[in-house]
């Protein structure tokens, strides 16, 4: 299964907007430097295809994404303990993520309930850096790698 990074996304404080970036450091054990959920390490990334975005009419970032791709768009779905290699990082996926109530009010949505129904298994990867930090870059390559 293979893919590309085609956005990158750090919010510098929780709650914050989105901010779009070329390129992020990738941090082992955490996260994206810069964005507010580094140092958390069961959620620190979320990879999300771009497929969820697309289907709903939303943006880059929009469902709090760090990482959107394209390619793969069973990421939602992947079993934890699955790693993505994103040009020279390996970020393990912890859980998917499950789709919050107040996703819908971010995002202006009328009937929040509605939209999180619609979100259900389409939220993204929940992701920890486990290898190889360093840079990720829009562009980059995504390959999910089978676990053994």
């Amino acid at each position: 299964m293979n893919g590309r990074v085609i956005s990158l996304q750090l919010h510098g404080q929780h709650g914050a907007r989105l901010q779009p970036v070329q390129e992020a450091i990738a941090r082992v054990g955490g996260g994206l430097e810069g964005d507010s959920n580094v140092h958390r390490e069961q959620r620190a990334v979320l990879v999300l295809d771009r497929t969820a975005l697309d289907g709903l009419g939303l943006a880059f970032g929009d469902l709090r994404e760090q990482i959107t791709i394209e390619g793969l768009p069973g990421v939602s779905r992947l079993a934890p303990g699955t790693e993505l290699r994103i040009g020279p990082v390996v970020l393990r996926v912890n859980a998917e993520c499950e789709p919050c109530t107040h996703i819908g009010e971010l995002n202006g949505q009328a009937d929040v309930e509605a939209f999180r129904v619609a979100l259900a298994g389409r939220r993204g990867a929940l992701c920890t850096v486990t290898l190889a930090e360093g840079p990720i870059r829009v562009g980059d390559a995504v390959e999910a790698l089978v676990p053994a």
